[in-house]
């Protein structure tokens, strides 16, 4: 055993999470989690924005999405 996290065991990971969520909720969920990411990174910051400007923030991205 090499570990854990070897080469076959993350395809198999992926493979159940396939099976599990279908192709079509996985970028939801890439989303999703990506965006859990980045607020744990901007708490552990410190959080220097208040909750009115971190709002503001997100909906000005939404626009811009909604956009292009």
């Amino acid at each position: 055993m090499e570990g854990l996290l070897s080469p076959v065991h993350l395809v198999i990971i992926l493979v159940i999470v396939l099976i599990l969520f279908g192709p079509g909720k996985l970028p939801d969920l890439g989303k999703g989690l990506g965006k859990g990411i980045r607020e744990f990174k901007d708490a552990i910051k410190g959080g220097a924005e208040s909750p009115s400007e971190k709002k503001a923030e997100e909906e000005k991205k939404v626009e811009e999405e909604k956009k292009t």
